[in-house]
């Protein structure tokens, strides 16, 4: 875990982000903090994170996501180096253990 993932303001948002009830009260905190583009950005990046490990093209996740092939790039190189989170979402979704 790198430096600022320890930091005691993350962890808080960490702990309050588990400590959400519902899909509503997530969405409604994700609009506090985010900005809509913010959230755009993150829900571009797990969309390309779920196409590229379902081995997509990066042609075909620029033609479905719109994302750069910069965002894409960076994405690839965060599953690469180990991309845990990305991994047990996909699974989670996917209704997988």
């Amino acid at each position: 875990m790198n430096h600022v993932m320890q930091s005691e303001p993350v962890r808080e948002l960490i702990q309050a982000i588990l400590m959400l009830e519902s899909e509503q009260e997530v969405e409604d905190y994700l609009k506090d903090i985010c900005t809509v583009n913010e959230i755009e950005t993150l829900a571009q990046r797990q969309q390309v994170a779920f196409l590229l490990r379902d081995n997509l093209t990066y042609n075909e996740i620029e033609e479905k996501t719109g994302a750069s092939t910069a965002t894409i790039s960076r994405v690839k190189r965060s599953l690469i180096q180990g991309g845990e989170g990305y991994e047990a979402a996909h699974k989670r979704l996917k209704g997988e253990k």
